[in-house]
């Protein structure tokens, strides 16, 4: 279980390292802006898709093919890499030493237990370390370059329920398999019909029983090639605009005709297809008195002052009236420390974990949080139907990593056509 669980961690990071091999000569297979990509890199990162995709049971394309898709992809995320280090983006130690214990904890394993199931599995620390490191630089790049800009409107949220309100077609999810033929910024017409004819044999050929996997890693053009065109689960809200209004028209199986985008044709199949259930929620009625640390209050002069307050409180004083004159709160002061009804993940962790242990009217022990210490009190609690929330949030969240996806692939594309890229096609 623990290696399967590894196994998600290892690809969701980028993070895959084959076991150590006799190193061939660093041969120069692509020049990419002023640094270059070595045969033995490139080697090493075919092996690690051919063991994922023999372990997949993925029919595999010719070698050329793969170690041609292979490169593209390692030409892309070097660019996106020049670009980072040219706009100063860098990943602290400790930042880095975060994120790989919170892979480790996601399996279940303390930091130095995670190295050790690496180690028993072939794969050098080192290396995971250094590509977990450029998937947070990546990242770090496209939220500065793409994510930054996007934003979703209420009208957006509005529009999309509203086309949506049929019965059942806003609760399906679907499991998409997905192939790009692209085609480059200001291709002549000739191109755009060659790539049209391209795509429609493609799907001609799939409709024939072709291995929709084994179709994608050899033709597409999209980043998730090397996946077999694996899309994953997506509801309506989820899929590039241009894909719902013809995904709703199509069965588990089906393949549809080529779809065209600025970015190309894309051949989209439904995988699987499920619905969705009522999402319930807890609501805590809270309030609580805060003391802020500064100069002349220190954390246990805080405490003190809040322990203090929680007896006059048990011998008889109104919470309300000690909150308005002495919580740090202003906002809920005015309240009496009144927070209202909250939902969870609304307050901070720290505050939240203690107002999730106390019984109704109960006051918890002063508690430390970013914002100072408090005392918390809990005054009722109550089971809500959320799902018309929840689904506004949801669905605020999956247009933005629609919009996200949608200018990350033409952001991909241009970044791809404006570099200076020598390929050493004797090399593949």
């Amino acid at each position: 279980m623990i290696k399967r669980l590894l196994l998600v961690a290892w690809l969701s990071a980028l993070a895959a390292i084959s076991p150590i091999q006799a190193q061939p000569l660093d041969r120069i297979v692509a020049t990419v802006e002023d640094d270059v990509i070595l045969e033995r890199e490139l080697n090493t990162e075919v092996d690690i898709i051919v063991s994922k995709l023999r372990s997949n049971n993925t029919p595999m394309p010719p070698e050329y093919v793969l170690k041609k898709q292979v490169l593209e992809r390692m030409i892309v995320d070097k660019l996106q890499r020049l670009l980072a280090a040219r706009s100063g983006i860098q990943v602290s130690d400790e930042s880095l030493r975060n994120s790989i214990a919170e892979i480790a904890a996601r399996n279940n394993l303390s930091t130095e237990a995670f190295k050790q199931e690496l180690a028993s599995q072939g794969m050098d620390y080192k290396a995971f370390e250094e590509n977990v490191r450029n998937e947070i630089i990546i990242n770090q790049l496209r939220g500065r370059e793409i994510g930054a800009r996007i934003k979703v409107t209420d009208a957006e949220i509005n529009h999309y329920l509203e086309t949506q309100s049929k019965a059942g077609s806003n609760n399906t999810k679907y499991h998409l398999g997905h192939i790009l033929i692209s085609v480059p910024a200001g291709a002549s017409s000739s191109s755009i019909q060659k790539a049209k004819e391209r795509a429609a044999g493609i799907v001609t050929d799939l409709r024939n029983g072709k291995d929709f996997g084994e179709a994608a890693i050899s033709y597409s053009d999209d980043d998730n090639a090397l996946k077999g065109g694996d899309l994953g689960w997506r509801n309506l809200s989820q899929m590039p605009t241009l894909f719902t209004d013809v995904v709703t028209t199509m069965n588990q199986g089906d393949i549809s005709d080529p779809i065209r985008s600025p970015s190309g044709f894309h051949i989209v199949k439904i995988l699987e297809s499920e619905g969705s259930a009522q999402h319930m929620v807890t609501k805590t009625k809270v309030r609580h008195i805060l003391i802020k640390t500064n100069e002349l209050i220190n954390d246990a002069e805080a405490q003190n002052r809040l322990i203090a307050l929680k007896e006059r409180i048990r011998d008889g004083d109104d919470f309300a009236t000690l909150a308005r004159s002495h919580s740090d709160d202003k906002g809920s002061a005015i309240n009496g420390g009144s927070l209202d009804w909250v939902t969870p993940g609304a307050l901070v962790p720290p505050f939240e974990d203690a107002m999730n242990k106390l019984d109704i009217n109960q006051i918890s022990n002063p508690i430390q949080t970013q914002f100072g210490w408090h005392i918390i009190q809990v005054l009722g609690r109550e089971n809500q139907d959320n799902s018309d929330q929840f689904k506004r949030d949801k669905v605020r969240d999956e247009i933005r990593k629609r919009k996200i996806e949608e200018e990350t692939e033409l952001w991909l594309r241009r970044l791809r056509d404006e570099a200076y890229v020598e390929i050493d096609l004797n090399r593949l």
